[in-house]
């Protein structure tokens, strides 16, 4: 189970790669569009960070248990 919230935590940052490409692409032809992304995007990292955090205090707890 632990590999897959370490998989979990790489796809939200593969998420974000996609939507930062998407962005610079979009720019041009929308940039309303390109902000949506980039908005998503740091939102992505965000889950990625906090993912990785929570991971970790289950994994410090059930190590004390």
């Amino acid at each position: 189970m632990k590999k897959f919230y370490i998989f979990i935590e790489y796809a939200y940052l593969l998420l974000a790669i996609f939507l930062l490409v998407e962005a610079f692409r979009s720019w041009s032809l929308n940039p309303q569009k390109s902000y949506l992304y980039l908005a998503f995007s740091a939102a992505a990292v965000f889950m990625y960070f906090f993912k990785k955090k929570f991971r970790k205090k289950i994994e410090n707890h059930d190590k004390k248990n």
